[in-house]
């Protein structure tokens, strides 16, 4: 797949500075352009934010983050780019301007991603050099933990373009909805609309207030469409007949007055300082700031909890934390493989102690202990083969038995190091012994893990093969040679 290294982002707004957030946390470079001189200022509110939700949203580990910067004028910001992301205000002449002054500068191959949400493609495309690489992506906010983008090319986008696109934003823990017919607001805001006018009316008409209405959707209907959508919401509300009985029996109610979507109310003054009135009443006394914490950590428990399932969005961030934990392990591996000595215990995990791993003490807390030794055990597995591909083929260790000893602490971003020796090594058991240590050489904790070759097929212990026995073998006569660690063996008070 494509590796993407540089990107352009036009527009430091709310929707630019959270594609700026999402790709520099991927690893992925970004010059920016945006002649309003608060840009910046806005920039760093929305990093913020977006930093302390990186650190926890997935227990992955973090990639370092990618260089930023702001480019005096648009040619710079774009003629080194792979892809370029336009998030300028949604006016399709100045959309049209920004892209011809794009073609002046920026390579043919670089694709225009626009975060219009409403413009149809063909209309953006009109007067370009090279149509066939301009498609909207249109994000929804906040960009860094949302992952759906809408995808959607234009008359003349190329069917490269496209592909290009979904393998790109898929690789940015995004799941790209390709919609393959042009029409005006795309899928997801023209369903937004439907809700959005029928809730003026309610509070136009004085039945809710905005809390009534908010409320309705948060404490019911919303729970569910954030795991299963609608359609499939109401295939469970049809029992065991499923959707056709649910449409036999609710069909009749589309043609009931039930709503007022074929109107819309005058949109004056009037209205605008009642729903603005009681907005400020339900949620004015917290900050902007505040509400945006607020909304990003709920949406990180609702995201981690539809992945423990592996349901609805929670796929995405499944699929994202797998390639983080596999892209860790390579970068690792790639350390350690370098710098091997198969006479000592082998260097597995080098880190800092994220803020979120602490207790009201800030020390890190005795689970991300027992944590750090089983990443440190998930490394020295893939030295011995025991990779992403040897598990997908049917083989891997399991943990049965674990000691661990904490014997000092540690603080929030404080460097850490764990050591792996191998106690032994033989037959279907592997036989660990981690030691955490400070990065200044004390000794923090010990963990002593027994493990078991096992058969994914079956769920029974086996034998590893040939291969990763041959260089557990390596290991385990090499580290015969050593001191027997202090503490190996014990049990609790021995």
């Amino acid at each position: 797949m494509e590796q993407i290294k540089q990107a352009a982002v036009i527009g430091g707004g709310v929707i630019g500075a959270g594609w700026v957030a999402r790709l520099i946390e991927n690893g992925i470079q970004v010059r920016i352009y945006d002649p309003d001189p608060t840009a910046p200022h806005k920039l760093a509110a929305v990093l913020g934010n977006s930093r302390h939700a990186y650190s926890k949203l997935t227990m992955a580990p973090r990639r370092p983050e990618a260089h930023f910067e702001f480019t005096a004028d648009l040619a710079s910001a774009v003629q080194a780019a792979e892809w370029i992301v336009e998030a300028v205000p949604e006016r399709l002449d100045l959309k049209q301007a920004i892209y011809r002054e794009i073609e002046q500068a920026a390579s043919p191959r670089a694709v225009i991603a626009s975060s219009t949400s409403g413009i149809l493609p063909t209309d953006l495309q009109a007067g370009l050099q090279y149509p066939e690489r301009l498609l909207v992506a249109h994000p929804f906010n906040p960009v860094y933990l949302l992952p759906l983008v809408e995808l959607v090319g234009g008359q003349a986008t190329a069917a490269q373009t496209v592909q290009r696109a979904l393998d790109f934003y898929r690789s940015l823990g995004m799941h790209p909805l390709h919609i393959k017919k042009e029409i005006e607001a795309f899928i997801a805001d023209r369903l937004l609309e439907a809700v959005w006018r029928e809730s003026l009316w309610l509070v136009r008409d004085g039945i809710a207030s905005t809390q009534d209405v908010d409320d309705a959707i948060r404490y019911g209907f919303g729970l569910r469409w954030a795991q299963m959508g609608l359609f499939e919401t109401y295939r469970i509300a049809g029992g065991e007949a499923g959707m056709r009985h649910f449409m036999e029996q609710f069909g009749p109610c589309l043609t009931w007055p039930w709503t007022k979507l074929t109107e819309v109310p005058e949109f004056n003054d009037e209205l605008v300082d009642l729903i603005a009135g009681q907005s400020d009443a339900q949620s004015g006394h917290y900050s902007i700031r505040e509400l945006e914490r607020i909304r990003d950590n709920n949406l990180i428990a609702i995201l981690q909890a539809l992945k423990t399932y592996d349901w609805g969005a929670g796929k995405a961030l499944a699929a994202y934390e797998k390639a983080q934990y596999d892209a860790a392990a390579l970068s690792s591996l790639s350390g350690i493989t370098t710098r091997l000595d198969k006479s000592q215990p082998i260097k597995t995990v080098e880190r800092t102690v994220p803020t979120d791993w602490t207790d009201y003490n800030n020390h890190m807390n005795e689970s991300r202990y027992l944590q750090v030794s089983s990443e440190a055990t998930d490394a020295f597995m893939r030295l011995l083969g025991v990779d992403a591909a040897y598990v997908e083929a049917g083989g891997s260790y399991f943990t049965v038995e674990t000691h661990l000893r904490h014997l000092d602490e540690v603080r929030a971003l404080e460097p850490i190091v764990v050591t792996t020796q191998v106690l032994a090594g033989s037959g279907k058991k592997l036989h660990l012994f981690n030691r955490i240590q400070h990065a200044d050489g004390r000794l923090l904790a010990t963990a002593e893990h027994l493990l078991i070759h096992v058969s994914l097929k079956n769920r029974s212990s086996s034998l590893p093969s040939a291969a990763v026995a041959s260089k557990l073998t390596e290991f385990a006569h090499a580290h015969a040679q050593l001191p027997r660690p202090d503490g190996a063996g014990r049990a609790i008070g021995g």
